[in-house]
């Protein structure tokens, strides 16, 4: 059964890349939530400060909207850091499932550092995994650490996926 799928975790962990590549494999279409942003809130980032719940909350909506379009299978990267943020997606799309991309603050700061002109400066990471609210053992999804190369996050990811859908069909 396809699902839409949301790549989440704090910037700098590999969501666009992943998400990417697994649209590629599963041959369903990608969206980066990155692109939803109203220009306010790419001012305030680039300008270095967080966004806060009001600010987070019509960029919400229309990712929830995308993803109630693509029920039958689309990912999207999104940092749905915490619980109420993908609990507002799931009002939208309720069949969608997470992959969180975990990893320490030093390895995804490196990763960080390493990217060159992105609209999120590397000083709010610590605030992103102080905001960050790991998956809840009730929500559809998987966790999987990011030290490792992006084929074999995708490779794990998509065999989780089949023995779940396995399981569901029994």
């Amino acid at each position: 059964m396809a699902r839409p799928i949301v790549v989440m975790g704090v910037s700098g962990s590999g969501k666009s890349t992943v998400g990417a590549a697994l649209a590629q494999r599963l041959r369903v279409p990608f969206a980066d939530a990155d692109d939803f942003h109203p220009p306010e809130n790419i001012a305030k980032m680039t300008a270095g400060r967080a966004l806060d719940d009001d600010d987070r909350h019509p960029w919400l909506e229309s990712i929830g909207e995308w993803l109630a379009l693509h029920g039958d299978g689309g990912v999207m990267s999104c940092s749905a850091l915490k619980r109420k943020y993908r609990d507002q997606l799931r009002r939208h799309c309720a069949e969608v499932e997470f992959l969180h991309l975990a990893g320490s603050l030093e390895t995804i700061g490196r990763r960080q550092a390493s990217r060159p002109g992105h609209f999120m400066p590397a000083s709010l990471l610590a605030s992103q995994f102080e905001t960050l609210e790991p998956l809840d053992p009730d929500e559809r999804g998987v966790t999987i650490d990011i030290d490792q190369s992006i084929d074999s996050i995708v490779e794990i990811y998509v065999r989780t996926r089949d023995s779940h859908v396995d399981q569901e069909d029994r």
